[in-house]
């Protein structure tokens, strides 16, 4: 069972401090608990109750009415809400309380309105990718467990797959080929197939070697494929500590190619990047890269 602090129920989902304790005092909305060592916490059952509260009182609903909803009542007003296509930050918040529920169907529900309503690359640009960000702080600070972020993850992997394969490529193509991988250690690949997506539609060859490759096996698969890019994602490898090495090593051993950089781990940390490393600080650079490629 989780226990979240007000702070961190202030960052899910959206409802300021003072105006929670003001919501409690006045409705009851919910009844913070208390741990042996007197801290107040909030449990998920808590977290959910609130989330779809703010949600509707989002969208305009008085919050003297929907206290009074039971918390049936309450999902089942925000699942209206939502199959009405919400804005980009209201799915966001239905995703992430799909996650905590575990609740596939709605997860299902939610992508399909917003694929609907934005097209696929827009949906996951605007909407799935700042949602996994999301779920990367929240298990960063263990807000969420790992059963969770693995659900989640699944099934968006399983609709990047299908996007994937139905993006067909000349394999005799002259335009540049593209080699993508994530280094020994690294398995966050959520992103890393989000980019295959993208370049694939764009007509560009792709090799795509996948999860927590040795660098060794990296440089025979570049010797044989020969590709003008080299992409990897670094969300939580290599560590910090070592980042800079790796970034030279990158430059070293694929002195040929561009090497493309993304990730928690190198975006805004002021790397020093060598002539052959460029540093993609969001996925819209990447789609405006892929579009300037002859």
């Amino acid at each position: 069972m989780g226990q979240y602090s007000i702070k961190e129920i202030e960052h899910l989902s959206g409802i300021k401090a003072h105006t929670l304790r003001m919501w409690e005092q006045r409705y009851g909305v919910v009844t913070p608990k208390r741990s042996d060592s007197n801290i107040r916490y909030y449990d998920d059952a808590d977290l959910r109750r609130l989330m779809n509260i703010a949600l509707l009182t989002k969208h305009g609903m008085r919050i003297s009415k929907v206290v009074k909803m039971s918390d049936r009542e309450l999902r089942e007003a925000v699942m209206q809400l939502e199959s009405q296509g919400s804005g980009q930050e209201e799915m966001i918040d239905a995703l992430t309380l799909a996650m905590l529920e575990l609740d596939e169907y709605r997860f299902e529900k939610v992508i399909s309105t917003a694929i609907i309503k934005h097209g696929f690359d827009k949906a996951f640009l605007e909407i799935v990718h700042p949602f996994m960000k999301r779920v990367g702080l929240l298990w960063q600070t263990s807000a969420i467990c790992p059963a969770h972020e693995h659900f989640i993850s699944c099934l968006i992997r399983q609709k990047l797959i299908v996007a994937i394969d139905a993006q067909a490529v000349n394999p005799h193509s002259n335009k540049p080929r593209f080699l993508l991988m994530l280094p020994e250690g690294e398995w966050h690949e959520l992103s890393l197939l989000f980019s295959h997506y993208l370049i694939k539609k764009q007509g560009f060859p792709v090799l795509y070697l996948g999860q927590s490759v040795p660098m060794q096996d990296v440089v025979e698969a570049y010797r044989q494929w020969n590709p003008k890019y080299l992409l990897t994602v670094l969300t939580s490898y290599p560590p910090i500590k070592e980042m800079q090495a790796f970034i030279y090593e990158l430059s070293e051993s694929f002195p040929d190619s561009s090497v493309l950089i993304t990730g928690h781990n190198v975006v805004g940390q002021g790397w020093e990047l060598p002539e052959n490393v460029q540093l993609i600080n969001k996925m819209e650079d990447l789609v405006f890269l892929l579009q300037s490629i002859d």
